[in-house]
Protein backbone atom coordinates (compact mmCIF):
# COMPACT_ATOMS: atom_id res chain seq x y z
CA UNK A 1 0.00 0.00 0.00
CA UNK A 2 1.32 3.49 -0.81
CA UNK A 3 2.43 5.77 2.01
CA UNK A 4 -0.51 7.65 3.53
CA UNK A 5 -0.66 11.26 2.35
CA UNK A 6 -4.41 11.82 2.60
CA UNK A 7 -6.75 11.61 5.54
CA UNK A 8 -10.38 11.88 6.47
CA UNK A 9 -11.74 13.33 9.67
CA UNK A 10 -15.05 11.86 10.82
CA UNK A 11 -16.90 14.70 12.50
CA UNK A 12 -19.98 14.91 14.70
CA UNK A 13 -21.93 18.18 14.90
CA UNK A 14 -24.11 17.92 18.02
CA UNK A 15 -26.50 20.79 17.23
CA UNK A 16 -27.26 22.98 14.22
CA UNK A 17 -24.66 25.69 13.64
CA UNK A 18 -24.43 28.86 11.58
CA UNK A 19 -20.75 29.69 11.08
CA UNK A 20 -18.65 32.12 9.14
CA UNK A 21 -15.88 30.08 7.52
CA UNK A 22 -13.08 32.60 6.97
CA UNK A 23 -13.53 34.48 3.70
CA UNK A 24 -15.57 31.61 2.26
CA UNK A 25 -18.73 32.98 3.88
CA UNK A 26 -21.52 32.02 6.25
CA UNK A 27 -22.99 28.51 6.21
CA UNK A 28 -25.54 26.44 8.09
CA UNK A 29 -24.41 23.05 9.35
CA UNK A 30 -27.30 20.85 10.48
CA UNK A 31 -26.60 18.48 13.37
CA UNK A 32 -25.22 15.19 12.11
CA UNK A 33 -22.15 13.40 10.80
CA UNK A 34 -19.65 14.84 8.35
CA UNK A 35 -16.42 13.75 6.69
CA UNK A 36 -13.59 16.11 5.78
CA UNK A 37 -10.91 14.98 3.32
CA UNK A 38 -7.47 16.57 3.37
CA UNK A 39 -3.85 15.81 2.60
CA UNK A 40 -0.32 16.51 3.71
CA UNK A 41 2.55 15.28 1.57
CA UNK A 42 4.92 15.84 4.49
CA UNK A 43 3.94 15.85 8.14
CA UNK A 44 0.65 13.95 7.92
CA UNK A 45 0.65 13.06 11.63
CA UNK A 46 1.44 16.67 12.60
CA UNK A 47 -1.40 17.95 10.39
CA UNK A 48 -3.88 15.55 11.95
CA UNK A 49 -2.65 16.41 15.47
CA UNK A 50 -3.15 20.10 14.69
CA UNK A 51 -6.73 19.46 13.60
CA UNK A 52 -7.40 17.62 16.87
CA UNK A 53 -6.11 20.49 19.06
CA UNK A 54 -8.75 22.91 20.35
CA UNK A 55 -6.37 25.85 20.69
CA UNK A 56 -4.91 27.06 17.40
CA UNK A 57 -4.96 29.96 15.01
CA UNK A 58 -7.88 29.54 12.61
CA UNK A 59 -6.15 29.07 9.28
CA UNK A 60 -8.02 26.50 7.17
CA UNK A 61 -11.75 26.14 6.58
CA UNK A 62 -11.84 23.02 8.74
CA UNK A 63 -10.38 24.97 11.69
CA UNK A 64 -13.51 27.15 11.85
CA UNK A 65 -15.82 24.13 12.00
CA UNK A 66 -13.72 22.16 14.50
CA UNK A 67 -13.42 25.21 16.76
CA UNK A 68 -17.22 25.55 17.12
CA UNK A 69 -18.93 24.36 20.31
CA UNK A 70 -20.49 20.92 20.05
CA UNK A 71 -18.25 19.76 17.19
CA UNK A 72 -15.96 16.77 17.70
CA UNK A 73 -13.74 14.51 15.66
CA UNK A 74 -14.90 10.93 16.20
CA UNK A 75 -12.35 9.20 13.98
CA UNK A 76 -9.43 9.61 11.61
CA UNK A 77 -8.77 7.52 8.49
CA UNK A 78 -5.38 7.65 6.75
CA UNK A 79 -5.13 6.76 3.06
CA UNK A 80 -2.60 6.32 0.29
CA UNK A 81 -5.16 7.53 -2.26
CA UNK A 82 -4.92 11.01 -3.71
CA UNK A 83 -7.00 13.57 -1.79
CA UNK A 84 -9.51 14.30 -4.56
CA UNK A 85 -9.91 10.64 -5.55
CA UNK A 86 -10.59 9.77 -1.91
CA UNK A 87 -13.06 12.64 -1.60
CA UNK A 88 -14.93 11.67 -4.79
CA UNK A 89 -15.14 8.04 -3.63
CA UNK A 90 -16.74 9.09 -0.35
CA UNK A 91 -20.54 9.08 -0.24
CA UNK A 92 -22.46 12.05 1.10
CA UNK A 93 -23.50 15.45 -0.11
CA UNK A 94 -21.50 18.66 -0.25
CA UNK A 95 -22.04 20.47 3.03
CA UNK A 96 -20.71 23.92 2.05
CA UNK A 97 -19.64 24.87 -1.48
CA UNK A 98 -15.89 25.42 -1.70
CA UNK A 99 -15.18 24.17 1.84
CA UNK A 100 -11.63 22.79 1.98
CA UNK A 101 -11.32 22.95 -1.78
CA UNK A 102 -9.60 26.30 -2.41
CA UNK A 103 -6.74 24.59 -4.21
CA UNK A 104 -8.76 21.71 -5.72
CA UNK A 105 -8.26 21.38 -9.47
CA UNK A 106 -10.36 18.21 -9.84
CA UNK A 107 -13.74 19.94 -9.58
CA UNK A 108 -14.75 18.31 -6.27
CA UNK A 109 -16.87 21.29 -5.23
CA UNK A 110 -15.91 20.81 -1.57
CA UNK A 111 -13.92 18.47 0.62
CA UNK A 112 -16.51 18.42 3.41
CA UNK A 113 -19.50 16.12 3.01
CA UNK A 114 -22.57 15.62 5.12
CA UNK A 115 -23.31 11.99 5.91
CA UNK A 116 -26.69 12.80 7.46
CA UNK A 117 -27.80 12.27 11.04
Amino acid sequence: MPRATSYQLLIEVARPLRLTIGRLGRFDFPAGRYVYTGSAVRGLDARIARHLRREKRLRWHIDYLLHAPGVSVTGVIRSGRAECALNRATPGRIAANGFGASDCRAGCGAHLKSLGV
